[in-house]
Formats: structure tokens, sequence, C-alpha cells
């Protein structure tokens, strides 16, 4: 197949990309479903529970960036093939751990930086380079698979947990991502063009013009505001992801109330992330992203008043239909505002940024239940966060001229 932009194979590897994303994507929703049977089986605090994830998160975004360069280098076939081995070996030794320390070690090495981490940053970035004029929607339809896994595994993994423990049913994700990976990495050895089509000269003034001084700062002060922005908007956004199930338990619904909320989130997550990638090729990045986190804090704000059954399930439909499209449009956002050489390591930071405000948040939130009790505190917490990713969009947003927010660049 020939290796072209916006090509039929280039559409084809999209499909492969969103294949690997959905079984690399798993670990991260799984632990949250076995939080509550993990705590009781240890016998440990809710923010102990929590660390498994928080270390599995910061490893995710450490090793993207690791992951990243070596896809840069060496394409990205080797790096999914290492993730494949990371994921299979991260989920039987979790299975087998004799305590939480453990179980936490092999969420964090295993799972998230030798694992999950080479199924999305690179993964993103790699779609990047394959697409110039449906750019947004082709990193939006790459991104949903993070979100198609959080539909997907939660009601499985609990029905697994449910009928055989949650210890063999780590052990069996393990070896179905040893066998189901491996064949569709191979499928990703064509390097991406070495050029893309050319941009108008148009389009070439404004990319120089967006790229020197993107926000009118130095590239190290707009990437430290982007990457600030990214742990916050996602210290808010962790809260319901991680804790929706043991929410639901306290509750009294139940876990397998939780996994279904939690299924229902991350499927209209896939809608939002769809409608947001056609909105970015029409509006730009930060516009898109802006409107993510002001309906992100709407939906947060309504957990506190509402703690009903159908209710959770409602306002859980709407967190996922809200926020679904906050993460992709940070990488457009690189690709319109900064270096296109750059872009691949420049992507890889800033999502590294994203998966430890998720990691920080998920821990957070585990620690202000332990100490007040209730959940109430966890989402007003969140709610703070997502004011601050508000501020620094909107000072981004001030400091652009107004022709550069028309659309991206194709560069």
């Amino acid at each position: 197949m020939p290796a072209q932009t916006d090509s039929r194979y280039a559409a084809f590897r999209l499909a492969v990309t969103l294949a690997l994303m959905t079984i690399g994507s798993s670990g991260m929703y799984v632990v949250a479903v076995v939080l509550p049977s993990v705590q009781a089986e240890f016998g440990v605090a809710r923010a102990d529970a929590s660390l498994p994830y928080t270390l599995m998160m910061i490893g995710f975004g450490l090793g993207g960036i690791a992951m990243g360069r070596l896809a840069d280098r060496r394409g990205v076939m080797l790096p999914v093939l290492i993730g494949a081995g990371g994921l299979g070996a991260g989920f039987v030794v979790a299975g087998l751990a004799p305590n939480v320390g453990a179980f936490a070690l092999a969420h964090g090495v295993l799972l998230g930086l030798l694992g999950s981490s080479a199924t999305f940053a690179p993964l993103v970035a790699d779609t990047s380079l394959w697409w110039v004029r449906r750019r947004g929607i082709a990193v939006a339809i790459c991104a949903s698979g993070n979100y198609l896994a959080g539909a997907i595994w939660p009601p499985i993994v609990q029905h697994f947990v449910e009928t055989v423990g949650w210890r063999d049913t780590y052990i069996g994700l393990g070896l179905f991502c040893l066998v189901s990976m491996p064949p569709l990495a191979l499928l990703m050895r064509p390097r991406p063009p070495v050029a893309a089509a050319a941009p108008s000269s148009a389009a070439s003034a404004r990319a120089a013009s967006a790229t020197a001084r993107p926000f009118g700062l130095s590239l190290g002060q707009a990437q430290a505001m982007l990457c600030v922005a990214g742990v916050a908007c996602c210290v808010a956004m962790s809260m319901p992801q991680v804790h929706i199930v043991a929410y639901c338990t306290d509750l009294g619904y139940g876990a397998a109330r939780g996994a279904q909320m939690l299924s229902l989130m991350l499927a209209c997550g896939i809608a939002s992330r769809l409608i947001s990638g056609l909105i970015c090729d029409r509006i730009g990045g930060l516009r898109t992203l802006l409107l993510g986190s002001v309906l992100q804090g709407v939906a947060l704000l309504l957990f506190l008043p509402f703690d009903g059954l159908v209710s959770l399930y409602v306002i859980s439909a709407l967190f996922g239909l809200f926020q679904g499209g906050i993460v992709p449009s940070y990488a457009i956002i690189v690709r319109e505002h900064f270096p296109p050489a750059e872009a691949g390591a420049r992507v890889g930071t800033v999502l590294m940024c994203t998966l430890f405000g998720m990691a920080l948040g998920g821990w957070m939130s585990g620690k202000v239940f332990d100490l007040t009790g209730s959940y109430e505190a966890a989402f007003v917490n969140g709610v703070a966060w997502n004011l601050l990713n508000l501020a620094i969009v909107l000072i981004l947003l001030r400091r652009v001229p107004r022709h550069a927010l028309r659309g991206p660049v194709a560069a």
C-alpha cells in the first residue's frame, strides 16, 4: 500500500490504531472496577487502594514520552510490541500479587510505563502524521479508542470478577493482550510519509507566525502553560472516572451499577470525541478545549446536588458527552501552534501531563474521601481544578490573533 497522507492506507492504519488503543487502554479502567474488591481483600484504606491507579497513570505518562521518542526513531511498531509484552506481563503479575504494594508496582511499571504508554501518545502522534485535511477527526477517532476501552471493559471485567474473581480476571486479560496485540502491531510497520502535502503560501505564513512564539510566549512558556492546563483538567476529569464504582457502592447501589455508569460515561465520551474532532477541524483546538472545559465543569457541579440512581446515570452520560473531546484538543493545539518537527515530543509531553493529572486526581479523591468520609468534598475539589484549567485556556485564547483561531494549519 502507498505510504501517503489522507490515503486509503491511512484509513486502514487508523482502524488498526483504534483497535490497539482499545486493547492497550484497558488497564486504566479495569483497576477502577476492581478497586472495591482489592480494598476488601488487602484490607487497606481507599487512598491506598487508589494507589495502583495513580502509579499506573504516572508510568503511563512518563512511558509515553520514551515510547514516543522510540517511535520517532524506529517507527511505532516496536513500541507497540513492547507494550503488548508489558500489558501481558503486568496483568498476570498483578493477578498474582501477594499484597497491595506488589499490585501497585505491577500497575506502575508493567501496565503503565511499559504497557499502556505505548498505545496512547505514540499512536496519537503517529496518526497526526498520516492526515492533513482531516487531522482533527482522525486524531479524535484514534483517541476514541481510549474511551471505547472504557465502554467495553468495565462490564466485561465486572462480570468475570463476580464469577471467577479479580485475580483470574487479571490473568485472563494478560493472556488476551499477549495473543491479540502483536499481530496488530505488525500491520503498523510502514513509517509515516517523509513530507506531507505542501500548504498554501497563506497557510505557510500563518504557520510561521504561530510557531515562532505560540500565544506570544516562548516555546517553553507556552508548553508549560499547556502542561499545567492538562494536569488541571484531568485532576477534575479523574474524580468520576476513577471513583464512580466505589461511589455507587458507598451509596448502596452496588459495584455492578457503578461499572455500568462508568461504561455509559465512556461510551458517551466516544461520541464526544468524534464530535469534538469535527469541531476542531472548523474552529481549531483552543476553542474546542474551552468548550470542553466549560461543559466538564457544569457536569461536575451536577454531581453535588443529585445522588439518586437515575440521576447518576443521566449525569454520568452528560459527563461523558461534555468532556470527551478535551484531551485530543491538546494534540491539535500542539500541531496548530508549535513547530511540526517537534510535534511528536511536545504531544507526548502534554499528554503525559494529562495522565499525571488523572493519576493525581485519582489518588487525591481517595484521600479526600478518607479525610471527610464522603465524596462531596472530592467533587468540590474537582470543580476547583477545572476552574484553573478554564482560566489558563482563557488566558491563552486572549493571546492568540483572531486569524490564527480559524482552524488548524495544514502542516
